[in-house]
């Protein structure tokens, strides 16, 4: 094996330009196939980045009608749907996958909060309990969070983000400052953010839409306060965290099941769902897949007809070392020997074009990256199979030339001029 390989490579290098030309359809199909799925790959990657966001594998559960969200504050507090309580909590943090949980409700703030003539005009208002800014991974930069203390004793007081403090107090220290919430007072004592910055590609409208309908920031007061903002308690939003991703689904689902279990409605379209960005990813994934795929195949053409051309050039080689496989032959070489040499010199070729179309592939992925800004991903195993496949490519195309010259008959190809 070791002395057919040599043989090949003195062959190829004897050859050198009429061998990178077989080579060429290789290359380019090969490169072509690994540029497509690193691009794939990347913008799966970038998919699932935007809509999940920085990381934290967090889950929002919250009252559905429908398909839509439910809206309290349109609707009321529908019949038969009680608060989530601490036992009721408990049952979802012992989920195996669910690493915490915690409960908030919320509003929009437009005409709600006001720092003396300055108000919001955009943004949310959340009634949180104690745990929410660590599952949900927020950070005190100023000031401190809420403690029991601020629940127990219905303390009206507020956090806000850096969003809500910059239009609130522009250019002054919003700490210990008063902002009136529906008309009544509350004290500022903190400011937050989140642990992580994410920042999602924004390439329409749409996304735009999507990933700033929360934006304006956030003012946040203790949910043991929210009755007497809004004359009422209410059944709250969930939001979980795992600690990977691929959890989230599942999750989400039995998250659903134990708080629908709790419900009594008449209407039987109300009921709790999970907001699954995950599945929403892996939908957006699989309608791209499916397009990329054409571009696969499209690609695996031209390692057809670079085949074509390795078995061209094969029988042309069998043609002019006619007089050679007669010596060997004569010489008591058996057609297996013959057939193995011409197979391995086939093989050889086409992985050395398969080899250098993933370095020109790879090279290509990463000038379309910077091109047009979308993320690449490198699949090592795509690499590795692009090799063996056209080493396969090398060995089934070689087969028919392979073949002819191990049958030769020595006689005839001693007198072969």
């Amino acid at each position: 094996m070791l002395e057919n390989i040599r043989l090949s490579f003195q062959g190829i290098w004897s050859h050198k330009m009429r061998s990178f030309l077989t080579m060429l359809g290789i290359i380019i199909g090969i490169a072509a196939i690994i540029a497509i799925v690193s691009t794939i790959k990347g913008t799966n990657e970038q998919i699932k980045q935007n809509l999940i966001g920085a990381g934290d594998n967090s889950v929002t559960v919250q009252l559905h009608q429908g398909e839509s969200a439910y809206e309290m504050e349109y609707n009321g507090v529908p019949e038969g749907v009680p608060v989530i309580t601490n036992d009721v909590l408990k049952q979802i943090r012992d989920i195996d996958v669910v690493k915490d949980a915690t409960l908030y409700v919320s509003r929009n703030t437009y005409n709600t909060i006001y720092h003396q003539s300055i108000g919001m005009s955009g943004g949310n208002l959340y009634g949180v309990d104690r745990e929410y800014f660590d599952v949900c991974s927020y950070l005190i930069r100023r000031g401190r969070g809420f403690d029991e203390k601020d629940f127990s004793q219905f303390r009206k007081v507020a956090v806000l983000d850096k969003e809500a403090a910059d239009a609130l107090f522009p250019g002054a220290d919003p700490m210990g400052q008063t902002i009136e919430i529906k008309q009544e007072p509350f004290i500022v004592i903190g400011i937050v953010e989140k642990s992580s910055k994410f920042e999602p590609v924004i390439n329409s409208m749409e996304d735009y839409q999507m990933y700033n309908q929360g934006g304006g920031g956030k003012v946040y007061v203790p949910s043991a306060v929210w009755p007497a903002l809004y004359g009422y308690d209410e059944p709250q939003k969930l939001v979980l965290t795992v600690n990977k991703t691929e959890d989230m689904t599942a999750a989400g689902k039995q998250s659903e099941e134990i708080l629908n279990s709790y419900l009594s409605v008449s209407d039987d379209t109300i009921q709790y769902k999970a907001i699954d960005l995950l599945k929403q990813a892996k939908d957006i994934q699989d309608l791209s897949q499916s397009t990329n795929s054409m571009l696969i195949w499209i690609a695996g053409i031209s390692l057809l007809v670079g085949g074509i051309g390795v078995m061209n050039i094969m029988l042309v080689s069998v043609t002019e070392r006619t007089q050679e496989i007669g010596l060997k032959k004569a010489i008591g070489a058996r057609r297996s020997k013959v057939l193995g040499q011409f197979l391995t010199e086939a093989a050889v070729l086409t992985s050395m074009g398969g080899l250098i179309g993933v370095i020109v592939g790879i090279i290509l992925a990463e000038v379309i990256s910077k091109l047009t800004g979308t993320l690449v991903a490198i699949s090592v195993p795509a690499a590795v199979g692009a090799v063996g496949f056209s080493m396969v490519i090398g060995i089934v195309f070689g087969l028919l030339p392979s073949y002819k010259a191990a049958n030769l008959n020595p006689i005839e190809a001693l007198r072969h001029e």
